[in-house]
């Protein structure tokens, strides 16, 4: 499955904003796959945290070949080591196990989440042990298909609106700005900045200064103004 968008939704950002709607005519309709288990979304989740998407995709194979489905009473019955054996680190497989055995006691309620609004279901899902906003936000666009979820905590949306709008940093106040532009379709707007910080749209850079080489150890940096040699 992928998440479901169409004309609606282009259309709108389209009326909202010239430079992503020029940008949306130029890379097209974006098929990104969605997992709509809510439980294995969130383990998911959790084993890609600050680990290449290659190895996110070993390790999630190996674990779906040893499990079938990916649910609390598989993870519980491996407990931590045989998480670990799948090339998950200690700490994250402390928080999965947590997570299963709190769903499978009922003290987390994952059927819940469904109703709940966006800032409320991040705040649920924030509770969990490993689950920080970000990955709650992700979790809410690439699961449960939220059709406005902008994280001003991913990097690539940052340096998606860097290279449309020629920014030289994205600032908090800047940020909201263009959230409430692209509300009630956050989440298609994310797909598409996604896909221009991705190098989708030829030509486009980013704007945000370069960062100044570090100076030699042992050598001085000349004081601005300043001629010929120290």
């Amino acid at each position: 499955m992928v998440f479901s968008y169409g004309p609606r939704e282009t259309e709108y950002l389209k009326g909202r904003d010239p430079r992503l709607g020029a940008v949306i005519d130029q890379v097209g309709h974006i098929s990104r796959p969605i997992d709509t288990d809510l439980f294995s979304s969130v383990v998911h989740q959790i084993v890609g945290q600050q680990i290449s998407t290659k190895a996110l995709e070993t390790v999630w194979r190996r674990m779906q070949e040893a499990m079938g489905r990916v649910d609390a009473g598989a993870v519980t019955a491996l407990g931590e080591e045989g998480l670990q054996s799948f090339g998950i680190s200690y700490r994250k497989a402390g928080y999965i196990l947590d997570f299963a055995r709190r769903v499978r006691s009922g003290q987390f309620d994952l059927d819940a989440l469904w109703d709940m609004p966006d800032e409320e279901a991040i705040g649920a899902l924030v509770s969990l042990k490993g689950v920080g906003v970000w990955t709650a936000e992700m979790i809410l666009l690439f699961c449960m298909e939220r059709p406005d979820v902008f994280s001003y905590d991913d990097l690539a949306i940052q340096r998606g609106l860097r290279m449309v709008y020629h920014h030289r940093r994205i600032d908090r106040a800047l940020f909201e700005k263009y959230r409430r532009r692209y509300s009630p379709y956050g989440s298609v707007a994310s797909l598409y900045l996604w896909a221009v910080a991705g190098g989708a749209v030829p030509g486009m850079r980013d704007y945000a200064p370069r960062k100044k080489p570090a100076q030699p150890a042992g050598k001085k940096q000349a004081p601005k103004g300043a001629g010929g040699s120290l």
